[in-house]
């Protein structure tokens, strides 16, 4: 946050006191002294007093408003009178605290902004997400390997039948699990439980339920994971951490359908779909006899294997640009332009993480405003003197340049046909090749 006063007692003492509990505490004793900050940096909340040498702190807000996306403000002042509150009230500030003031105050106001915004953010991404649709939308890319799981999802979800799902880890095997769900019509929820993260001896009650006293600490009965699920999907993730005795039981429900919380002698009927997923090889934790032959087959009636980014390398650019306007509208930041090289670097690199890395390297690049210079060093032995990846083919550099002269020439077929030197006929012919590959 930021705290902006021409007194240099009120800066220290709000610093002081505000640091003990935000990691970040700015001050600046004019607003030009604040807009130079600004420049640097990122501000969820300023404090700012009314009266200020040269600009006042009303006429800095509203000069921000104008620019567009203020950040939120509380108003510190030692002359208040109606007008002035009607004013600031109007250009949208948070709060009018009164000179002097009690430090609990001023953390009470500050507390109930952040909360504020809190919500807003929370609640702008759950309609974002409303809004994208289908969650075979989520499913990002164009190459023939994805269009291939998409119509995996829409033959196996109408069916009740178990689906293994095998990849790397971070290709995004939890968005296969919820697109089969969503496209099942299934009533009931859909229920992700990690089995890796929960402590073997916990894991039976957390799937199955327990009775009051069914052991020590047991001081309430609690349903499980199952029962949560009941009409909807049970997706299993990291299956192969799961312990054998619980393989077992698992084997049973897949069979006949019934669970049975700890502590009880009867069975309870569950209407659950199972869905697991893996970064190992079943097959070879089956060898290994670190796991169930018997489930195995049970649980690859329907199986999907999640290729590798790499093996996708044509879809990095519609994910960056995607996942980039995601994490812009979560954070509440503007969202980062990637320009023609920053993707070069980014669909040359191997992505050892998949998905889930390109992910994280986004947030990063909105953070920092720009594509770190590390990744772009890692990758530029892998590319050719011309700009374009090594390991890309004639058709991928091909259809590279027809769409950036496509880009340049805003769309217009004509124009960017007659800059590349050849028929408007040609030119679709190549596109529409392009996308029957694709």
């Amino acid at each position: 946050m930021l705290v902006v006063d021409d007194e240099a007692g009120i800066r220290d003492f709000l610093q002081r006191a505000l640091q003990k509990e935000y990691s970040c505490v700015e001050t600046a004793a004019s607003t030009e002294e604040a807009d130079l900050l600004r420049q640097k940096l990122h501000f969820d909340l300023q404090i700012v007093d009314i009266c200020l040498p040269g600009r006042s702190g009303v006429q800095w807000l509203q000069a921000l408003q104008d620019a567009g996306n203020p950040p939120d403000t509380i108003f510190m002042t030692g002359f208040a009178d109606m007008n002035t509150a009607i004013e600031v009230l109007r250009l949208g500030a948070c709060d009018l605290i009164l000179k002097p003031f009690r430090i609990e105050q001023m953390r009470k106001a500050v507390q109930q902004v952040l909360e504020r915004r809190r919500l807003a953010r929370e609640n702008f991404v759950l309609r974002r997400r409303l809004d994208h649709g289908a969650p075979l939308d989520s499913l990002i890319g164009t190459s023939p390997s994805l269009e291939a799981i998409r119509t995996l999802v829409r033959q196996v979800a109408p069916a009740p039948s178990a689906v293994l799902i095998e990849g790397e880890t971070g290709t995004g095997k939890d968005l296969v699990a919820r697109a089969i769900h969503q496209q099942s019509g299934r009533a009931g929820p859909f229920v992700p439980v990690n089995c890796g993260a929960i402590a073997p001896e916990l894991m039976e009650s957390e799937l199955f339920g327990h009775i009051k006293g069914a052991f020590t600490g047991a001081h309430q009965s609690r349903p499980g994971l199952f029962s949560y699920a009941d009409g909807g999907t049970l997706f299993l993730d990291e299956i192969a951490e799961m312990p054998l005795l619980l393989q077992t039981r698992l084997l049973r429900i897949l069979e006949d359908g019934r669970i049975r919380p700890l502590g009880t002698e009867r069975d309870t009927p569950v209407d659950v779909r199972i869905i697991a997923a893996t970064n190992r090889s079943l097959r070879q934790a089956v060898s290994d006899g670190s796991f169930r032959q018997d489930l195995f087959y049970r649980l690859n009636v329907l199986q999907i294997e999640v290729p590798p980014l790499r093996a996708r390398q044509q879809d990095i650019k519609l994910l960056a640009q995607q996942l980039s306007a995601r994490l812009a509208a979560e954070l509440g930041m503007p969202e980062l332009p990637l320009n023609h090289a920053d993707m070069q670097a980014l669909e040359a690199y191997p992505w050892p993480g998949n998905v889930r890395e390109l992910k994280n390297l986004l947030e990063r690049c909105l953070l920092l405003r720009t594509l770190p210079r590390d990744l772009l060093t890692a990758t530029s032995e892998t590319s050719s003197a011309g700009g374009y990846p090594l390991h890309w083919t004639l058709d991928q550099v091909e259809a590279d340049h027809i769409d950036r002269v496509l880009h340049n020439n805003g769309g217009n077929k004509t124009r960017a046909a007659e800059q590349l030197g050849i028929a408007r006929k040609t030119l679709d012919r190549k596109r529409q090749g392009t996308h029957d590959r694709d």
